[in-house]
């Protein structure tokens, strides 16, 4: 199907309200074909209207009328097949019988129009969100029928899997191609995806340490630190988001965004972040693509005219409550160049951090105008992408590639090849089934497949409101999924003095040193991962039937993952739960790493989760057995 549509794109914050008027679909049913390429028309006898050229496994596409900007295609499907990819799906792994609309943004508070907080987030701010928004859309799926199909555009796109016999993909553009990829088996199709996307580097060495700590308390954070240490806390990094000080705004205290380190709020600081260094612990912060009005930084890129113009000609402005920004615009080379060699190389780098949040991917304005000249309606999903290789380049230029971990949230297709970590965003800080812990599972499980190797999440969860707060128990129950990802870290979260933090209660810090040094101990197979991630794109956490592929009943399982090949990792993710029920694939034995007890593989069991004992089973003969054993003794 081919037509002409007018959107209505109304962004609010880096949230959304998008329609579409169709103003034309209409069905293409003939087709006459020569040699590799594809004719559609009405009927025989009229003038084609698109066209299809098969190179390989590309279908380069053609409009033959000017006046198309919506394309519908129909791919046959089988009534019982899977489906999952989509770029980072938080609510829902197995897309099918669902529609996913695929553009960045914020993912929403709640992202549940049937709960109070999901309410008061849209009353509040339009900021409630849904199953399918997330920071990371990519257009590309994967089959159980063993094929992926993958949509080369930054246009705003719609994967419709809710119809028996075919899947529907809608796009407000004409594509560049569509790519189709086929393999034996489901790690052969994730590796060609990987191949594709690109592949990240092996962890740094120092990750392995413990944990990188979120603590954004001025120089309160280091003495917060050591005493976490000498409870027991296992500690690879210091991570102050606050490094650069703080506004204080009606909200409450905001960072400044003004890239350079606030020596007032951290006196000393390069020295500190030197001595750490030498203790085994590094210091990262934050950056994003913004610079504030009132920051040194902003009168510089203005003067070069680094930022996004408005409908004059003039420096486009961004409210972000109470302070207004330009956005760098990183289609101009000169001004990608800039923050990447000034902010981030010198200021940084140089500087001595060794990783920081790279945030707000999702937010370029699309009523602004660009230096490439190219709609920003169809560059805001490619944002991130740009914002993830300035990151990279500014890390490859100081010669640290594999050793300074940036992380981010936003993505888009191409994304794999710049940044070395995701994160699962900015969840509620409870366990509410479309914004809390169990989504992390899903996030990265479906990114993961599109070849991201290492994700991780806020232990504790990030967003705080409408009286919702953190309890000892959920950080407990986070911390145990952390210590079985690829990377430890927790934050205090968008309203720390409301919230339980790690060091506030006893019981809590003992939980999380203990956690710590689980995954310390498990270093040395999360290091053979890391090996194997490189080698074959093959993600840290793996969807149960990435192994198994001949079991049907783990294909729709999101609760659950393989760390690896050897463990299965099964999260206590509702409150008050003190034991769990588990499906163990068929064709193994499966041994409890906590009580030793043996399980066939192909049922169902239970088994006792107490805090502290994440069911956690690993498969019968692994390499590294002795390894897993010796967790009953930690």
């Amino acid at each position: 199907f081919v037509g002409h549509g007018e959107e209505r794109m109304d962004m609010y914050r880096g949230n959304f309200e998008i329609e579409d008027y169709v103003v034309e679909r209409t069905a293409l049913p003939h087709v006459e074909i020569e040699g590799n390429r594809v004719e559609f028309s009405v009927a025989r006898g009229l003038a084609p209207r698109f066209a299809l050229t098969v190179d390989g496994h590309h279908m380069l596409t053609q409009a033959l009328d000017a006046s198309i900007n919506r394309l519908w295609i129909r791919i046959v499907a089988e009534s019982d097949e899977h489906v999952w990819g989509g770029g980072e799906q938080m609510s829902y792994f197995d897309m099918r019988g669902r529609r996913f609309p695929l553009w960045t943004s914020e993912p929403g508070v709640g992202r549940d129009k049937s709960t109070e907080i999901t309410f008061k987030s849209d009353v509040t701010g339009k900021a409630g969100g849904d199953y399918y928004n997330t920071n990371y859309p990519q257009p590309t799926y994967i089959s159980s029928r063993r094929y992926a199909l993958h949509v080369e555009t930054t246009a705003y796109s719609v994967f419709d899997f809710r119809r028996d016999g075919f899947h529907e993909i809608e796009v407000w553009a004409v594509p560049q191609r569509m790519e189709v990829f086929a393999a034996p088996t489901f790690v052969d199709l994730v590796g060609q995806l990987s191949e594709r996307f690109g592949r990240q580097p092996q962890l740094p060495e120092w990750v392995y340490g413990g944990a990188i700590l979120g603590l954004k308390d001025g120089e309160n954070s280091l003495v917060r630190m050591e005493k976490m240490r000498a409870a027991g806390v296992k500690v690879s990094g210091l991570w102050c988001e606050d490094w650069v000080g703080l506004r204080h705004t009606s909200f409450g205290a905001r960072l400044f965004w003004d890239w350079q380190a606030n020596e007032t709020r951290y006196p000393n600081l390069r020295q500190k972040i030197s001595e750490l260094k030498a203790e085994g612990v590094r210091f990262l912060g934050y950056v994003n693509p913004y610079l504030c009005v009132d920051g040194p930084l902003y009168p510089i890129a203005d003067a070069k005219g680094y930022f996004a113009k408005d409908e004059h000609g003039k420096t486009a402005l961004v409210d972000f409550g109470e302070f207004d920004c330009g956005v760098v615009d990183f289609t101009n080379p000169q001004a990608a160049d800039w923050f990447a060699e000034e902010v981030i190389g010198k200021n940084m780098l140089d500087y001595g951090l060794s990783g920081w949040m790279a945030d707000f991917g999702e937010y370029l304005p699309i009523d602004v105008k660009l230096a490439n000249g190219i709609d920003a309606k169809l560059m805001h999903n490619a944002w991130p992408t740009l914002w993830a290789e300035v990151n990279a380049r500014a890390v490859a230029s100081r010669g640290q590639t594999g050793d300074a971990l940036f992380f981010m949230r936003a993505g888009f297709t191409g994304v794999q090849a710049h940044c070395p970590l995701l994160w699962g965003g900015d969840q509620s800080v409870d366990f509410s089934r479309h914004d809390g812990l169990v989504t992390v599972i899903c996030g990265a499980l479906s990114s993961g497949l599109l070849g991201n190797a290492y994700h991780h999440s806020d232990i504790g969860g990030y967003t705080s409101l409408f009286g919702n707060v953190r309890t000892g128990e959920l950080i407990m129950r986070w911390a145990e999924m952390a210590a079985f990802t690829a990377v430890m870290r927790s934050h205090e979260g968008n309203r720390p003095r409301d919230n339980l933090q790690i060091d506030q209660d006893e019981t809590v810090l003992a939980h999380f040193a203990r956690m710590t040094t689980i995954y310390v101990h498990l270093a040395p197979y999360l290091k053979t991962l890391s090996a194997e991630a490189a080698r074959t794109g093959l993600p840290v956490q793996r969807p149960l039937f990435l192994h198994h592929e001949e079991d049907r009943d783990t294909y729709a399982i999101q609760d659950a993952y393989l760390y690896g090949r050897d463990l299965l990792v099964a999260p206590v993710w509702q409150a008050g739960e003190s034991e769990r029920t588990v499906y163990l694939p068929k064709g193994e034995t499966w041994v409890h790493v906590w009580s030793g007890a043996a399980f066939d593989g192909g049922q169902t069991v239970t088994v006792a989760a107490p805090l502290g004992e994440p069911p956690v089973f690993a498969r019968k003969g692994a390499e590294q057995a002795t390894l897993f054993d010796a967790l009953r003794t930690l």
